[in-house]
């Protein structure tokens, strides 16, 4: 895939320098930020398949899985929730990704917020 707005799959876990998220929060890497506090970061996905796509990433890097068992979701999805009702007031979606079968393209633990129109039954 050379198609940089097509899914790609992660092959290793990669932390740090090679973590895409890691280096937008270490500020390496630039990308449009909707919002931040000193645990959570939301930003824009580069990917634009509905209108709103927005990626709600914990700042410490972590998996999935860490993150799905983690008290932070709870901050998570607080954040999703009002970032969902403020860039969606028709409705949204908020979206986990599990490995490669779930089209889970980064290592790093993050929720998807998706609307901006009606998505119909599946995106």
């Amino acid at each position: 895939m050379n198609n940089p707005w097509e899914h790609q799959t992660y092959p290793q876990m990669a932390v740090g320098d090679a973590c895409e998220f890691c280096r937008i929060v270490a500020n390496e890497v630039t990308s449009r930020v909707a919002y931040q506090d000193d645990v959570v970061m939301v930003i824009y996905n580069r990917l634009q398949w509905v209108p709103v796509m927005l990626l709600v990433i914990p700042k410490k890097h972590m998996t999935q899985e860490e993150m799905w068992q983690s008290s932070i979701i709870a901050r998570l999805s607080e954040v999703a929730v009002k970032i969902g009702i403020e860039y969606c007031p028709g409705g949204f979606r908020i979206l986990s990704n599990f490995g490669g079968e779930g089209m889970q393209s980064q290592p790093h633990g993050h929720l998807h917020v998706v609307g901006g129109t009606q998505l119909g039954r599946y995106v």
